[in-house]
């Protein structure tokens, strides 16, 4: 996918990457405390300043991680932010910015919050896929969802799905090793930007 970016014309490209980090950067924005237009608003703005600067040969793979350099650029878009409120004046109206500022210089925190959107949006897509391209019944995926994301008892999902105790754990085995399977093959395409 990265290597399709340099073309100027290929909008498969652009809407394939813009499909996959832009969730993440507007939920890293969110976790540092922005609200939901300055969240997307800074999402568009890295996005394309991604673009920009990987046109121009300026990401190196093997100077860093894809995350990490997108995490660059959206706490200077972040910062960016906060300059022009602040020369509007609106940080006094608006104190969460002076909040999400302190935090832009703890890396710890940044990488912590990149790292949870992007798990996320690694699992939400290998949900989709597993639906989509396995034969996994569907009550056995809700089984696992209403186990693991939900925190049911297997008492209560048996109860609720109409389905043996037995086959409640049987469910949350086999779908967590085809999602296993499914996350790791979709860990390498996020670090690689395939």
């Amino acid at each position: 996918m990265l290597e399709a970016l340099h073309d100027t014309a290929n909008e498969p490209a652009w809407e394939a990457f813009d499909t996959r980090y832009r969730p993440i950067l507007i939920g890293f924005a969110k976790n540092l405390g922005l609200s939901d237009v300055d969240s997307a608003d800074v999402a568009q703005e890295t996005l394309v300043r991604f673009v920009q600067d990987y046109r121009n040969g300026k990401y190196d793979r093997t100077k860093g991680r894809l995350g990490a350099w997108l995490v660059g650029i959206a706490r200077y878009r972040i910062l960016d932010l906060r300059r022009v409120k602040a020369h509007r004046q609106e940080v006094q109206a608006d104190p969460q910015i002076a909040v999400v500022v302190g935090t832009l210089d703890d890396p710890d925190r940044l990488q912590a919050a990149w790292d949870a959107e992007h798990r996320q949006a690694v699992l939400r897509e290998a949900m989709m896929e597993l639906r989509q391209t396995t034969k996994t019944d569907e009550r056995t995926i809700r089984a696992f969802e209403l186990v693991v994301a939900h925190g049911r008892s297997p008492q209560q999902v048996a109860e609720e799905l109409g389905i043996s105790v037995h086959d409640v754990y049987l469910a949350k085995s086999r779908v967590a090793q085809r999602l296993r399977d499914i996350v790791e093959r979709l860990e390498k395409l996020y670090d690689e930007g395939a």
